[in-house]
């Protein structure tokens, strides 16, 4: 399969429907494999239904980052985590993940900057972790660009990446030696209750008997969700990246400043994306939940350009059903791939600036460019939690960027939900009813 992914070519993860599972997961992304995965290895019978095709919208589209570096306090031991899981998942599937521990690096302009990430470091470094500050001669020399225009910066050494499109088709293959099933091109319509709590979940090949579902659909969560009486204030912004044709490899880490990110690929090249860009198509619920977000936007920490109605079929569009029966062609067969394209005057822009960074390279080509939507709640963190509401039902999604390098422990913890099990880490910062019991939002880092 080449990327962007497409709803083309033929189905690797195939099959007929089984009369019941343990579990249902909805969505083929990375949490929702890495919860199949664990939750198979425990001895459940799970089942992985994926509207399109496994990891093709934003597991496959991000930057590839495994951090703990600038994450909130309350998600570190779970990145934390994550990172050991990966190293392990890097072993079972012989190197084919391209785990590289190749160290974060947060690229500052100014002695503002540099605050700001001390700031965190001190509060974080009780948690054990391996950040620490450089100065202007050590971040250049790092960075192998010459002299940048950055003052110095903050450096997480044993932070790592890994190759999205190539890691999460791996990580299926894997959950499906272990036992699970994973089916695409299958989405999942309605859950199937009884005096409340669920009994199965209907898809447009049938139904399947289940005592829990993991809802883990991304930017589609919510829509899903509120058709069955659960309101989130999730919405979903379009991100973009590209990846440049094979280049000297001259860049030793994964950096960002306040303009561009940047990291050396598996493959020779780089994956170059703008640093906090994003644009927001107006839709109802952007509009319904505007007040939300409202403290987000006035911050000025984040670069969100509002964009005009969101197109046919997209998850908030004004066009997309908000209701449907169990009967109907639901939203998620209508359009099975998310794929929104690159922002075309970001595109040019990145390879632009990295070209001035690095004047020794040449020319920069791009090989690929895309664009993805990340599912956003307006504090900046998930929600991993059980619904009350709907008994047997999980939720993990807004994951606001941090899901692929948090997918493994995110996947676990999901399982352990799942089943009733203790998912092993403090949650109450991702409980979904913080959007409705009158707390007040704790926003995350803005790092």
């Amino acid at each position: 399969m080449t990327f962007p992914f497409r709803d083309e070519g033929p189905v690797e993860f195939a099959g007929p429907l089984p009369e019941r599972a343990d579990i249902v997961v909805i969505g083929g992304g990375v949490i929702g494999i890495c919860t199949a995965l664990y939750a198979a290895r425990e001895g459940h019978s799970v089942v992985v239904l994926e509207k399109g095709r496994v990891a093709a919208e934003q597991s496959s589209r991000n930057w590839g980052w495994i951090r703990v570096q600038g994450r909130d306090f309350a998600e570190i031991p779970i990145a934390q985590h994550s990172q050991q899981l990966w190293e392990t998942l890097e072993q079972e599937c012989n190197g084919r993940l391209g785990l590289k521990p190749l160290g974060i690096s947060y690229l500052a302009r100014s002695e503002k900057d540099l605050s700001g990430f001390e700031e965190w470091l001190a509060e974080a470094k009780p948690h054990g972790v391996s950040s620490r500050m450089m100065g202007r001669a050590e971040t250049d020399t790092l960075l192998g660009c010459g002299q940048g225009p950055w003052v110095g910066a903050m450096h997480t050494p044993t932070d790592m990446k890994a190759e999205p499109w190539v890691a999460v088709p791996e990580l299926a293959r894997l959950a499906r030696n272990s036992g699970a099933r994973i089916i695409e091109r299958c989405a999942v319509r309605m859950l199937d209750r009884e005096a409340g709590r669920i009994t199965g979940v209907i898809t447009e090949a049938g139904r399947i008997a289940c005592d829990a579902v993991v809802m883990a659909g991304g930017a589609w969560s919510s829509l899903f969700l509120r058709r069955h009486g659960v309101d989130i204030p999730q919405l979903s912004v379009r991100s973009t990246a590209l990846a440049t044709a094979p280049l000297p490899q001259v860049l030793n880490t994964a950096a960002v400043d306040d303009r561009m990110a940047m990291r050396p690929r598996s493959d020779g090249g780089y994956t170059l994306a703008p640093a906090a860009y994003a644009e927001l198509y107006v839709g109802p619920d952007a509009i319904r939940h505007a007040r939300r977000y409202l403290p987000l936007a006035l911050s000025g920490d984040f670069d969100v350009v509002v964009r005009g109605p969101a197109p046919r079929g997209y998850p908030d569009a004004f066009t997309t059903p908000r209701r449907w029966n169990a009967d109907e062609t639901s939203p998620f067969e209508t359009m099975r791939i998310l794929d929104p394209g690159a922002s075309p005057a970001k595109v040019p822009e990145l390879k632009r600036r990295f070209a001035q960074l690095y004047p020794q390279l040449g020319s920069v080509d791009s090989k690929a460019s895309w664009g993805g939507m990340i599912d956003v709640l307006p504090d900046v963190v998930p929600v991993v939690d059980r619904v009350d509401s709907i008994p047997g039902l999980t939720v993990v999604t807004g994951m606001c960027g941090h899901g692929f390098g948090a997918g493994p422990g995110f996947g676990q913890i999901a399982a352990r939900l799942a089943v009733g099990e203790d998912p092993g880490f403090d949650l109450s910062r991702f409980r979904i009813s913080r959007f409705s019991d009158g707390s007040k939002l704790q926003r995350g880092p803005n790092l």
